[in-house]
């Protein structure tokens, strides 16, 4: 009977991933495996996403509490009026990168001129667009400019050689190229922090209208923390970590290999020590000042934001 009594006491929470089930999210699910949720008397459940699935969407329909989405994404849907506002950045580094052939003769920047490079779109093409601006080259497919070739979530068009140069993260897209059989001395690759344009990825983003709610506040700050210590547990324990991801893939469309491997590159990612999971307000107007140097007709955003992030929940979590 006790136990029932705490059940029904528990916090009920909603997390929205930003994709499919992977190590991407590991920190979650490990959380809620190994029991840090319940720990702090939360009832997690995680919703995996997809192509079709926008997070700042479903939050501003009452389908989630908390989200997983990019900087760029979140705000963008704030100036278009959904009210997001970053709680926590477990993400201190970008992991993407633009990914090109060797044999296109692409050894710079400076060759881009007249190529075909994929870019993926729905919110991930802003840093592109800030980069392209920033090298003055325009995305009309001119000779003097670059061909974008709306690219669907895979490296099919670099392997099929439809586009010299394709989007893909350190985590996931780089290795399908490589397990295409390509070596990685077959590949120049760009990262974006390389390049002066990383914007901040996978950060917690909420309602603001919610964090006028102390108790709301409370859910999130357990949240949060339960969250980074599940991140931690998986940085530590990499392998054992995919597994869990594994066995919360309901699609068994992954692999053991892939996801162990996706794990080792996306501890490379997370923010570590003390004061981990809180937002650098540096990093914060860096992608905001890319974002802005976008250009084009449609800019991400049109003026810089305010009140976009708030230390309030990881100040509550005492991190």
């Amino acid at each position: 009977m006790g136990a029932g009594v705490q059940a029904q006491e528990m916090d009920e929470i909603t997390l929205q991933l930003k994709w499919v089930t992977q190590a991407q999210f590991a920190g979650y699910y490990v959380a809620k495996d190994q029991g840090f949720y319940e720990e702090e008397n939360l009832d997690v459940t995680i919703n995996p996403g997809g192509p079709d699935i926008a997070p700042p969407q479903l939050i501003a329909g009452g389908g989630a509490d908390v989200i997983v989405e990019w900087m760029p994404a979140a705000l963008a849907a704030r100036e278009r009026g959904v009210p997001l506002v970053n709680i926590a950045q477990p993400f201190e580094l970008s992991g993407m990168m633009l990914t090109c052939r060797e044999d296109t003769g692409i050894a710079s920047p400076e060759d881009f001129p007249g190529k075909t490079l994929g870019v993926w779109f729905a919110g991930n093409e802003y840093p592109f667009l800030a980069w392209m601006a920033r090298l003055g080259l325009p995305t009309d497919g001119s000779d003097a400019g670059v061909t974008v070739l709306r690219q669907g979530f895979n490296v099919d068009p670099l392997i099929q050689g439809q586009a010299d140069c394709v989007s893909t993260m350190t985590y996931n897209e780089y290795w399908q190229v490589i397990d295409a059989g390509f070596t990685p001395e077959q590949l120049v690759v760009f990262p974006y922090s390389d390049q002066g344009v990383a914007t901040l990825e996978d950060g917690l983003y909420v309602d603001e209208n919610r964090l006028s709610d102390p108790e709301f506040v409370d859910a999130m700050a357990r949240f949060v923390r339960a969250s980074m210590k599940g991140w931690e547990w998986a940085r530590e324990n990499p392998e054992d970590a995919a597994m869990i991801v594994l066995e919360n893939d309901a699609s068994g469309a992954q692999t053991e290999e892939h996801q162990v491997r996706m794990m080792g590159e996306i501890a490379k990612l997370l923010a570590t020590g003390e004061g981990a999971g809180r937002l650098d307000p540096a990093a914060y107007e860096q992608t905001v000042e890319t974002l802005l140097s976008s250009g084009g007709d449609s800019p991400v955003i049109s003026q810089a934001p305010e009140g976009a992030w708030t230390h309030a929940v990881v100040d509550a979590a005492g991190l």
